[in-house]
């Protein structure tokens, strides 16, 4: 048998693990995990983020209208632009619109035509136009606050128009026929050559 040579400085009994701390790769591999997993989901559930808004199909109601090009890409953009959320005093549709701001913004886009103002501002600038003579693009006003052109939206064709209500809070498609707009209906307007 071999002999050992014992160090008379050491304790009697078995060797003892060195008092060191864990490696910090160990220490800190559980706290890393579950925050990379905590990162990696919150980036799962995270809106998109909108970079266009996208013109959805049209409505096949919508084929017998007939327009020129100028009314043909207002409405087309304002189609675009279908179910974007309402905000007052709202100018784009990224944070959303209201009314005036929905005419401003599209008559900006898509003809780069600037109107500017409220409601009752457009109605002063455009030209009058009879409501049996609305072509696709022209501006409708109505008194939905017991104020004279209150409200405005843009005429696609068919008695039909596309605004940006503060009721249910989306831009959409209304019939002037409707009980409610067709008694509150005040005035056509065109920034269009008559």
């Amino acid at each position: 048998m071999p002999s050992v040579l014992l160090d008379p400085n050491l304790p009697a009994g078995p060797p003892q693990r060195p008092l060191l701390r864990k490696p910090l790769f160990r220490r800190i591999r559980t706290p890393l995990l579950c925050a990379l997993i905590a990162l990696f989901l919150s980036g799962c559930g995270s809106n998109p983020v909108k970079t266009s808004v996208r013109p959805k199909p049209p409505d096949t109601s919508l084929a017998r209208i007939e327009v020129n090009d100028a009314g043909r890409e207002i409405v087309m953009y304002a189609l675009g632009l279908l179910d974007v959320g309402y905000v007052f005093g709202g100018k784009n549709p990224e944070a959303g619109l209201d009314c005036s701001g929905m005419v401003s913004f599209i008559y900006h886009n898509a003809i780069g035509l600037k109107l500017a103002g409220s409601a009752a501002d457009m109605a002063r600038k455009g030209r009058p136009v009879a409501r049996d003579a609305l072509q696709a693009g022209d501006l409708v006003f109505f008194n939905t606050m017991n104020k004279s052109f209150s409200h405005v939206g843009i005429y696609i064709g068919d008695d039909k128009f596309i605004h940006a209500p503060s009721s249910k809070g989306k831009i959409r498609i209304e019939s002037i026929k409707t009980k409610y707009f067709a008694t509150r209906y005040e005035a056509g307007r065109s920034y269009f050559a008559g």
